[in-house]
């Protein structure tokens, strides 16, 4: 019985040349061919185009004028395409708050199972919280009070200034006459007022009662008035003189601190969200940095002096007031503003960037028209400080303008309150186990995929009925992402910190948990960047997608993605305008004549070099490499030579080299802003002289932009028709 195939007559895509040619459908299928052949146009261009265009064409023309037009690609026609997904190399989101546990869902379910399974402990004590029901509320008392006559408190003020007057009545028109008010128990009076000034605490005295079984209606009835009063806590305070902090009992139908009465708020699923207000820190705003005036950037050279401009958001000498209050500080720490900042003394320093109360005295001088006389009035005045200043601005900034001015002079740094969490603080004190979602968020997936098979440990009976869907769906989707490669990566890893590759992986992982079936799926060459050790992984990966009743076509280079394919395409013979033909197809080892082919079938090979460079005996050294997962790693590198770094995916080869070395060397020669990763020593920097990074960004981002524009090819071409007499008329010079 023959495979359905997807029939394509006459394209002409780019550099196609009136194509014809069918794809089986339900098969994994790889385009091949030399670079700039044809393989992304018919894949991508012709395929991927017209599936985007049918599925454009499908919804009502209401909805299309919303959509925009899609343009139909340049081909006579085809038959038996299915729904199309493209999973191409691009970065995933530019969003500082995508993560990889945001892109694979995984973080919604890690979200869900701590809302739904996790234990609350107090930020205070470390204790667990607890909560209790109103008839638990009685039992309680009546065990641990019994005999004894006790005050039932609803707290309304807890550690905050003001002077309360305003609620103090309110509490007297509810009925209740008295209030326990900075631990004394104090009857209320018609305009009784607090110290504004001081912090108090203010629990409504709702009753006193003696605690034995004919009175368990009686407080029942009054446990019930003060959650109600208090927002779900009260306090029950014996009535003795001995009565002391220490005696307080916190009881709350909410989660509860049993020693000290702090209480958290129901856990959802948005309470471990850094995305929204409910679980985001609230210094960081869930970004997990916040931005900080950076000394270096506000003074980029210490050789200048103020006058010539060493405090850059100020520039240059001007006759304004903040030069006029630099000028009194110099009186007084005995500098000029002509002075070299790197002479400056550090005390000076420190004020001019941070400020200080101290008084300076500043001589302003005015005069008028010829003749009149000079007036001179002195004043006396604090200094704010350049970074204080800058500070504030930022915060109230007037304009977008001014805040990027002023970002221009920031540094990102860890957030102080989360520690890069990026949570409240409460939402990090859920615990399954002994980890907060955080701290499983910064886990890498093999790591976690392996914490996760011993979780029925970690979790009372109950916890496991609740979590049982829950942790089904996460070991799925683990297994997806370890299947292709991808374990090493930890869930809080920024999304644009991905290569290309890591982002293409990560979509197919997201789709083959998705479990759709009759699709078709066009990738771009997803084996970049991963090593061979999981590139077999990768190749289960999409035969599994294959076999789920899906259609796969890889546009692709590597060896053994072409091997394992069940059906290969050849397209050639060569690049650009001698590419656009179909040379081949057929099983791997079935095609023949072509020169993906002969390397295929071993008649072709890049032999191994007889003989090495020795380089020119100079190095490049960096000692006490240690970012990421690097483990305080020292590395020669012998200029003169081609180098390559390996290793694993994951291994840390992008931190030493992007992330390590290439800041470092960007910094020195650049004065670039981007910073190194941490490392300890770097030797052999003046044995270089510039840097330049080649990486697989795109380039020329507009439509003007060419190859021979962006490498500068067509400049002398342009000069030299510029030059000519034919573009001269009269004074004008036109270029072309």
């Amino acid at each position: 019985m023959e495979h359905p195939v997807i029939s394509i007559q006459g394209a002409r895509e780019n550099n196609l040349k009136d194509l014809d040619i069918d794809i089986p459908r339900n098969q994994l299928v790889v385009i091949t061919g030399l670079s700039g052949s044809g393989k992304s146009s018919l894949a991508f261009d012709t395929i991927y185009a017209e599936g985007q265009r049918r599925y454009i064409e499908s919804f009502s023309a209401y909805v299309r004028q919303f959509l925009g037009g899609s343009e139909r690609p340049d081909v006579d026609k085809i038959t038996g395409l299915c729904p199309v997904i493209s999973i191409e190399q691009k970065t995933t989101s530019k969003n500082p708050r995508s993560t990889v546990g945001t892109i694979t869902e995984i973080y919604d379910f890690l979200r869900l199972l701590y809302a739904r399974a996790s234990d609350a402990y107090s930020y205070n004590t470390g204790e667990k919280m607890v909560r209790y029901s109103n008839k638990q509320m009685v039992e309680l008392i009546a065990e641990r009070f019994s005999g004894q006559k006790v005050c039932i408190l609803a707290p309304v003020v807890k550690g905050r200034k003001g002077n309360y007057k305003e609620l103090l009545q309110q509490i007297l028109r509810k009925g209740f006459l008295k209030a326990r008010i900075d631990g004394e128990i104090t009857e209320i009076k018609y305009g009784l007022k607090l110290d504004r000034y001081k912090t108090h605490d203010i629990e409504i005295l709702v009753d006193q009662v003696q605690i034995k079984h004919s009175s368990q209606k009686r407080l029942l009835d009054s446990l019930g008035t003060a959650l109600s009063q208090s927002n779900g806590t009260i306090i029950i305070l014996p009535e003795t003189e001995a009565s002391t902090e220490d005696s307080t009992t916190y009881l709350s139908k909410f989660l509860m601190c049993p020693t000290t009465g702090i209480s958290y708020p129901e856990p959802e699923p948005n309470s471990f969200s850094f995305n929204s207000p409910y679980g985001a820190c609230p210094t960081c705003s869930g970004t997990g940095k916040i931005a900080e005036i950076s000394e270096d950037k506000i003074i980029p050279n210490k050789k200048l002096s103020i006058e010539n401009g060493a405090i850059s958001p100020i520039g240059k000498y001007k006759g304004t007031w903040i030069f006029k209050q630099l000028e009194a500080i110099g009186e007084k720490y005995d500098f000029t503003l002509s002075t070299p900042f790197e002479n400056i003394s550090k005390e000076a320093a420190q004020v001019i960037l941070t400020g200080s109360d101290e008084i300076f005295k500043i001589k302003n001088t005015s005069g008028g028209s010829s003749g009149s006389r000079h007036l001179s009035t002195d004043y006396t005045l604090s200094f704010e400080g350049i970074i204080n200043f800058l500070t504030s601005q930022y915060k109230q900034a007037p304009t977008p303008s001014i805040k990027k001015w002023i970002t221009g002079f920031m540094n990102k740094k860890e957030c102080p309150e989360c520690t890069g969490a990026r949570l409240k603080k409460e939402s990090l004190y859920f615990k399954i186990g002994d980890k907060n979602i955080a701290e499983l968020a910064s886990m890498d997936i093999s790591n976690l995929h392996d914490w996760m098979q011993n979780i029925d440990n970690k979790l009372s009976q109950r916890q496991k009925q609740i979590a049982s869907e829950i942790l089904k769906e996460l070991k799925t989707r683990f297994v997806f992402l370890l299947d292709i490669g991808l374990g090493y990566l930890s869930l809080n890893r920024n999304a644009r910190d991905l290569s290309g590759g890591e982002s293409q992986r990560i979509r197919l992982a997201t789709q083959i948990g998705s479990q759709l079936v009759g699709v078709l799926y066009i990738l771009d060459e997803p084996s970049i960047g991963l090593h061979q050790r999981d590139n077999a992984k990768l190749v289960d990966s999409l035969k599994n997608l294959r076999d789920s009743g899906n259609s796969v076509i890889v546009v692709e280079h590597d060896q053994q993605m072409i091997l394992a394919a069940d059906h290969v395409i050849d397209i050639g013979p060569g690049a650009g305008l001698q590419g656009g033909f179909a040379v081949a197809q057929g099983r791997p080892l079935e095609i023949t004549g072509t020169l993906t082919a002969d390397y295929l079938t071993g008649e072709k090979q890049i032999p191994i070099p007889k003989n090495r460079r020795k380089g020119n005996g100079k190095f490049l050294s960096i000692i006490g490499a240690h970012g990421n997962n690097l483990k305080n790693l020292d590395v020669q590198f012998p200029l003169g030579k081609m180098i390559c770094l390996t290793g694993v995916s994951g291994s840390g080869k992008s931190t030493l080299l992007n992330e390590t070395i290439y800041p470092i060397l960007n910094q020195y020669f650049y004065r670039s802003i981007s910073k190194p990763l941490v490392y300890g020593e770097i030797k052999g920097i003046e044995h270089l002289d510039k840097v330049i990074e080649i990486d697989q960004s795109p380039i020329g981002r507009t439509p003007r932009s060419n190859p021979a524009t962006y490498t500068g090819a067509f400049t002398d071409i342009r000069n030299l028709f510029a030059n000519l007499p034919e573009a001269k008329i009269g004074n004008l010079s036109f270029s072309c």
